[in-house]
């Protein structure tokens, strides 16, 4: 199993993001999906996670109403698009496949190698 994330980089506050992660090894549409982000010194927190088929989706509050999640899983592909940035969303974003959807990190069973988004104020 291979997650690797793409679409990060160095953005201005205000500015937008499309994360994307590409799945390989496993059949996606079985697995609800998600995305984390670690800053440095913090610990890795939930963003964001799609069910199995794409008809549910959760979102972390400090992202609510600037993030959209989605799937595709015919592509094996989910995205992550993130507008309005801020300098606190600043960090290394990991996408990652469970069983269930859950806002818990140990409850993935497979994680990508992540991908950084800095925003500068």
């Amino acid at each position: 199993v291979q997650l690797v994330e793409s679409g990060g980089g160095l953005v201005q506050a205000g500015g937008s993001l499309r994360l994307s992660c590409a799945a390989s090894g496993l059949i996606i549409s079985t697995y609800a999906m998600g995305w984390f982000r670690q800053a440095p010194g913090k610990e890795r927190e939930f963003v964001s996670a799609i069910s199995s088929s794409g008809g549910s989706t959760y979102y972390a509050d400090s992202v609510k109403g600037r993030s959209t999640i989605s799937r595709d899983n015919a592509k094996k592909m989910m995205y992550l698009q993130m507008n309005s940035l801020k300098p606190e969303d600043t960090a290394v974003y990991y996408c990652a496949v469970g069983g269930v959807v859950a806002y818990n990190s140990p409850a993935y069973n497979y994680w990508g190698q992540g991908t950084q988004v800095t925003v500068s104020s």
